[in-house]
């Protein structure tokens, strides 16, 4: 809130502070409560601004301008600012008065209970070498419960609040404070040593600062000034891990450099400036990636998406082994998800395929240690976040084929990620930056962190991703590890892919159903990604063993999922008149999968495979000739008519709000939409778009965004998913636009082409087909 010397009116800015100013009517408080006239906000993928407009205490002069801004770096190129749970609060004014202003923060931000107890004290320090110092408030539960969580939140780690010397700071309870400042503008540099319950008298840790505006010189340019705080949660450890050498509490991976909190914290109060030009520099590529993408709308989506994704992650591991670990938030806390790792993985590839590869390491480690008794790829590391325990009993939950698939695809995306000649072909435009060594030490990660360099005078940047021979010996260093899971991924695939029988898919809220076509098409590009993970380390043997299956699998697959009438793909193979959202068609075109046949496959990749054997697919028995055979015809692995005809359905079947996830119920998922667009005609994709952009716009909720909603009604369809990873997927667009060496849009251009191929044949299926594949 701020106030005006000479004026007895306050004025609340963000939170809830004027609850403790509406005192009861009959007593003076002293002030008068007045609200600012708000100004509007902006964003970007890294900064929020709230900015207000603060009137003057005299007639003739201008009001004074103030803007919020919350900073919380999204810095691609630097891991360790990445790694930093850290983030900057500054408040910004404008004009020719003097302004108060104050901030606090109450102990909800260190316990999901109101009712746990909670200790506090005001710690001060030079900062660096420099003339400058810093206060900040330590809140801390009493008695913290390691690795616990309370409705979703974290009950251990103490909460740093920081700013410079200068304020002045005050803790005690917030309906005493707060009007005080109201009435005076000032803080008493006082600590209410009495610890208690959260909302017990709450004790709240307050800052206030007074800008001196007024001038005595005859200009006519309005004074500006600032003053930065920092929020930060630090804790140590961060998770515990079910290991390679056993479960271990593991260590924040800023850790790693800093050895204390507050040697971190100097660190980031001193970096301000670096990190917001790494962050603007993300932020205002993204934005222009976006735009060209798609429009205003989608810049405007992808910028909301991408502090949510990070927010739901957690660094940890060290520079030679770094681990990224994610939650599952919301739905139901579980940890490190790798069906909610893979919708958000387009992320990732967009901003920094490195953190990908953290993502997927403790899974394959944890693995590969022979800590979990399946076949199948697990489905979480653990029921609840922040314990990655495992699953020993095998029972986690059950949804073998979409993980198996999501993997290998996730596992081929990030092969390609690393294959790339020159930086306009690599996937994320930050990939190239910095020095090309590679580290053949094989007791090391192959995307270690052991060249932390500096870089146009910015310490603590990464070197690079990939690329040409670097890239090459980085993924048959990471594949060659782990190849045996990868195989054993894919015999599951092979057996139980192409018509899976009654299990769980991701969208998990649906229930079960046997034989779903989008799950199936899923688990053959899984196989079909094995055969090119294969090539990476020169087995060619197993590359044409999956390749063959593969291509015989898809073409079984074409004829069990498509309609009669070949308008759309089915939900199930036996669900006739139902249909689904293909989402899993994105992979296809994502792994560069449609290009081959065309132009464009042989200027892809320096790891691209010659099919110089000229193979036949096993040619399954038939008890009839059938109209797929035209599948041969068309380039690609999933033949083009299948994209043609589900971007035609998809734009019949579009609701008010966006693209229902399939015929059984109105509601969506905002994920899988954008994985749909990406792959259908620019016509279909900004129906798509503008529809989901519509439902951001029209819609009003007090929680982050969500990932599941109605696409009618535009409301909550039961479950209250929110602030979840997953909507990484709305990058979908922008990550398939630089995959393929840049080449995988170009490949999709036949979609805005007349159709030639007589898109409304009819696919009659008068008896049945019997599969009879020798492997």
């Amino acid at each position: 809130m701020a106030t005006v010397p000479g004026s007895d009116n306050v004025y609340p800015l963000l939170g809830r502070a004027h609850d403790s100013l509406l005192l009861d009517p009959a007593h003076e408080p002293g002030y008068n409560v007045s609200f600012p006239t708000y100004l509007g906000a902006n964003f970007d993928a890294s900064t929020t601004n709230f900015t207000y407009s603060i009137p003057a205490p005299k007639a003739k002069s201008k009001p004074v301008e103030l803007t919020i801004s919350f900073l919380s770096p999204i810095t691609p190129t630097s891991t360790l600012r990445q790694s930093i749970p850290a983030s900057y609060i500054t408040m910004h004014v404008k004009g020719d008065f003097n302004v108060n202003i104050y901030m606090d923060i109450n102990g909800q931000w260190v316990s999901g209970s109101r009712g746990s107890r909670i200790t506090w004290e005001l710690g001060q320090r030079q900062l660096g070498e420099s003339d400058k110092g810093l206060k900040t408030w330590k809140i801390r539960r009493e008695t913290e419960l390691l690795l616990s969580e309370e409705r979703d939140q974290a009950e251990w780690g103490t909460l740093h609040f920081t700013g410079p010397s200068d304020l002045r700071h005050e803790a005690g309870t917030s309906g005493l404070l707060r009007p005080r400042f109201a009435r005076t503008g000032t803080l008493q540099n006082e600590i209410d040593d009495d610890y208690r319950g959260i909302m017990e008298d709450e004790p709240v840790f307050a800052f206030a600062k007074s800008f001196h505006l007024n001038s005595s010189s005859a200009s006519s340019t309005p004074a500006e000034d600032s003053v930065m705080f920092s929020i930060a949660l630090i804790q140590n450890p961060v998770t515990q891990f079910a290991s390679a050498r056993g479960l271990t509490f593991m260590r924040p991976l800023w850790a790693s450099w800093f050895s204390s909190a507050e040697a971190l914290l100097d660190f980031h109060m001193l970096d301000y400036k670096n990190a917001a030009a790494l962050a603007g520099n993300y932020s205002a590529q993204l934005a222009k990636d976006a735009y060209e993408s798609g429009s205003n709308d989608y810049v405007d989506v992808v910028a909301l998406t991408a502090r949510q994704v990070m927010g739901a992650t957690v660094f940890s591991g060290t520079p030679d082994d770094p681990i990224l670990f994610m939650k599952e938030i919301s739905s139901n806390g579980n940890f490190q998800t790798i069906d909610v790792i893979f919708p958000s993985f387009p992320f990732f590839l967009y901003t920094n395929p490195r953190w990908l590869a953290y993502l997927l390491e403790p899974l394959i480690e944890h693995t590969l240690s022979g800590q979990y008794p399946n076949k199948y790829a697990m489905h979480d590391l653990g029921a609840h976040f922040p314990n990655a325990t495992g699953h020993p009993d095998g029972r986690d939950e059950y949804m073998p084929v979409e993980e198996c698939g999501n993997i290998l695809i996730m596992g081929l995306a990030l092969v390609n990620s690393l294959k790339y000649d020159t930086g306009a072909a690599a996937g994320s435009v930050w990939s190239d930056l910095g020095v090309s060594t590679f580290d053949p030490n094989p007791a090391t990660s192959a995307f270690s962190l052991g060249k932390i360099e500096t870089r146009e005078g910015i310490f603590g940047l990464d070197d690079s991703w990939g690329g040409s021979t670097k890239g090459v010996k980085q993924a048959q260093k990471w594949v060659t590890r782990s190849y045996r899971l990868w195989k054993q991924w894919t015999s599951y695939l092979i057996e139980f892919s192409l018509e899976p029988e009654n299990q769980l898919s991701t969208d998990d809220f649906a229930g079960p159903l046997q034989l779903q076509t989008n799950l199936a098409l899923k688990g053959i590009l899984g196989i079909k990604a094995m055969s090119q993970i294969s090539e990476t380390i020169d087995n060619e043997e197993d590359a044409k063993y999956y390749r063959n299956i593969s291509e015989t699998y898809v073409r079984k697959w074409e004829e069990f999922g498509i309609s009669r009438d070949g308008s759309h793909a089915k939900l199930a193979y036996d669900w006739y008149g139902s249909w689904t959202t293909l989402y899993n068609l994105y992979a296809d075109a994502l792994l560069c999968f449609h290009l081959e046949g065309t132009s464009d496959a042989s200027s892809f990749s320096p790891l691209e495979h010659e099919n110089n054997d000229k193979q036949t697919p096993l040619n399954p028995t038939k008890k009839h000739h059938h109209h797929h055979d035209k599948h041969s015809s068309q380039p690609g692995f999933v033949p083009r008519s299948v994209y043609k005809m589900q971007s035609t359905w998809y734009a019949a079947v579009l609701q008010t709000y966006g693209l229902p996830l399939d015929s059984r119920h109105l509601y969506t998922k905002s994920d899988w939409e954008f994985f749909a667009a990406a792959v259908t005609s620019s016509s279909t994709r900004e129906q798509i778009l503008q529809s989901v952009a519509k439902w951001v716009n029209e819609t009003s909720t007090d929680r982050p965004f969500t990932d599941l909603y109605e696409t009618e009604s535009g409301g909550w369809p039961g479950a209250h998913f929110m602030a979840r990873p997953v909507t990484g997927g709305h990058f979908a667009y922008l990550t398939l636009g630089k995959a393929c060496g840049g080449n995988a849009g170009q490949g999709l251009g036949f979609l805005d082409e007349e159709d030639e191929d007589n898109q409304g044949e009819e696919y009659f299926l008068d008896e049945e087909v019997e599969v009879e594949v020798e492997l």
